[in-house]
């Protein structure tokens, strides 16, 4: 039988030679490199120099959870109302997954972008709206005017043969039941989901929030109206069942208050006016007050045992945030990374160079214009 051995391909020399060939292509048009490098390391520091500067500003949050059942000093005290509190329960606290949900939420989105917030280049406070669609409060921003007509032109173009596109319109009751939006405040969410960060840290158990802004004061600002919206809304969507319960219990108090004292002086008024007097009518009468009185009591002591019931369940139910790492004022800016972005820069004109010498002469052969491989030395 034969024997198949498979032997290694051996190395092709015209590969060694095209490697040799192209290192020496390189070497031969080191100076274009060079140039195209230089010039990509300007650009670099240009746009590291007039890149609009960014702070961030946060705060850590622990939620607390309230899974143990009511009882110890408050169970006691309720006992010595007559009110039960055996088995009454305080839920979880809402996930903190669904922290991201809530803060991207049209709504909670809405009263960011509407808090008044004192910059450093204006006078008087302004919106988070108009600062980011006004073009009076709008700065130049080097870095961002390339990428616009850069990497963004063909959405500029497109832009502009659309022209500007009607906004919907609601009438009627719908428009208080249906969230919209006008395009500068689609703009605004779009620009504040990159600027507002929220990290779970769901091993350790804590959340935190930062916040990106032009100045270090502004981002202070907006990074504690964040937490304080956030513990707001949080607490509204874990105690709406046991509030909702609150004021059906409050409203029926109060209707059995107002029964009660109506019946307690209407009873009043029947024995001052019929104190001597003990025919079988009068005492009939004073029997149905009695009654009514007893009724009205019996009702209104139950319902207000069950409204401070309610009201220690809407305490126990509302979550507890603890503010590890409070907002505090920064003190240095995070953005540009001026280093970071000359280095890259450096790097992407050092690649820019060598890939305009390896394709140009590619690039003459096929279109035929032999005037590009004027640049090159072969």
């Amino acid at each position: 039988m034969e024997q198949h051995v498979n032997t290694p391909p051996m190395n092709n020399p015209e590969q060694e030679i095209d490697l040799v060939e192209v290192i020496r292509k390189l070497w031969r048009n080191r100076k274009l490199i060079l140039k195209v490098t230089v010039a990509f390391m300007i650009l670099g520091v240009l746009v590291a120099l007039f890149s609009a500067k960014e702070y961030t500003a946060g705060s850590t949050l622990v939620p607390q959870s309230s899974d143990k059942k009511i009882g110890g000093s408050l169970s006691g005290l309720a006992a010595m109302a007559g009110i039960n509190l055996g088995d009454m329960t305080g839920g979880e606290v809402l996930s903190p997954k669904i922290y991201p949900k809530v803060l991207a939420s049209i709504p909670f989105q809405k009263d960011i972008m509407y808090t008044r917030v004192k910059f450093e280049d204006f006078d008087e406070p302004v919106t988070v709206l108009d600062y980011y669609t006004n073009e009076e409060y709008q700065r130049f921003s080097l870095g961002k005017t390339i990428v616009k007509y850069t990497i963004g032109l063909p959405g500029v173009i497109l832009k502009a043969i659309r022209g500007e596109q009607p906004e919907p319109e609601f009438s009627g009751s719908a428009e208080n039941q249906i969230q919209s939006l006008s395009k500068d405040e689609k703009k605004c969410i779009d620009i504040l989901k990159d600027k507002i960060n929220l990290n779970l840290n769901e091993k350790d158990g804590y959340v935190q929030l930062s916040v990106d802004m032009p100045d270090a004061w502004s981002a202070a600002q907006l990074a504690e109206r964040v937490q304080v919206l956030l513990q707001k809304y949080i607490t509204e969507f874990k105690i709406e069942k046991v509030q909702s319960n609150l004021d059906f219990v409050q409203g029926r108090y109060d209707e059995a208050k107002r029964d009660f004292e109506q019946v307690q002086e209407e009873r009043a008024i029947f024995r001052d006016a019929n104190k001597n007097l003990i025919s079988a009518k009068a005492q009939t009468e004073q029997e149905k007050l009695d009654t009514r009185y007893n009724l009205a009591l019996s009702i209104y002591t139950e319902l207000a045992k069950q409204l401070e019931q309610a009201k220690i369940q809407v305490k126990e139910t509302t979550p507890v945030f603890t503010i590890v790492d409070p907002v505090t004022v920064p003190i240095e800016r995070s953005k540009p990374k001026r280093a970071l972005i000359c280095i890259l820069f450096t790097f992407l004109g050092g690649f820019a160079g060598i890939g305009l010498v390896l394709t140009l002469p590619f690039l003459a052969k096929v279109s035929g214009n032999e005037k590009l491989n004027k640049y090159i030395k072969e």
